[in-house]
């Protein structure tokens, strides 16, 4: 049985990039309440509230949207790429009687044979998959035992053995892990000691007359060794 949740929202007056920013300077985050049998609804909510609400672990929200109580989840969650806070969220609105596509994370559980005693690596490709079914019977997440992966094999998400209550969405040949032999490290290139004393020797000869030469302000080279004339 899914968690159930109660958030308090508010409805939103300001758009666009000015009124989000004075919403999250006063902690309060911008979202928009998505139905599936009526129009958007622009929203605000309590950095608080949904701390607290991510932290229940809930699958199923409920919200006062419109004068009555909806059902919801979270469609869509954005985080700031710096400071990774919640910058704005989309709540879908459900009907309890009928199913709904969503994305469950996957719970690995063991150690891979192929890790444990034959020197592998292991290569995770997914770590949630998309399922269809009643908003009711959303688990929280999928458990997938990893522990029978030998080194050069993987596991895809058909060989997942779901329950009967939930349809799989992600496609079957999907790979969600893998074991493969370590990545040999690369000796770095030394640069021949012989190679660069030669390059010095070059830069430091003398001119073709046995006399050193140097440059003027202007760049022209000069004769150390003055004419018999000057």
């Amino acid at each position: 049985m899914a968690k159930q949740y109660k958030l308090t929202v508010e409805k939103r007056e300001s758009t666009g990039k000015l009124g989000s920013k004075i919403l999250r300077s006063s902690k309060k985050i911008p979202g928009v309440y998505y139905s599936y049998d009526s129009s958007n609804i622009l929203f605000q909510i309590n950095e608080s509230e949904i701390r607290n609400a991510i932290q229940s672990q809930a699958n199923i929200f409920t919200v006062q949207v419109g004068g009555k109580e909806q059902n919801v989840v979270f469609k869509s969650v954005q985080y700031h790429p710096v400071t990774e806070k919640i910058i704005h969220i989309d709540l879908y609105g459900v009907d309890m009687s009928k199913a709904i596509s969503i994305k469950i994370p996957i719970l690995f559980t063991g150690t891979p044979i192929g890790v444990q005693s034959q020197g592998g690596v292991l290569i995770t490709s997914l770590n949630e998959i998309e399922i269809s079914c009643l908003p009711s019977n959303i688990p929280d997440n999928i458990e997938v035992d990893i522990s029978n992966v030998e080194l050069g094999t993987n596991i895809q998400v058909g060989e997942i053995e779901l329950d009967e209550k939930l349809t799989l969405v992600t496609p079957p040949d999907n790979t969600i892990v893998s074991v493969t032999h370590a990545a040999k490290e690369e000796e770095p290139e030394v640069l021949e000691e012989e190679g660069i004393e030669g390059q010095e020797e070059v830069e430091g000869e003398a001119g073709e007359d046995g006399d050193s030469q140097s440059e003027d302000s202007d760049g022209n080279k000069e004769s150390d060794n003055k004419s018999a004339d000057s």
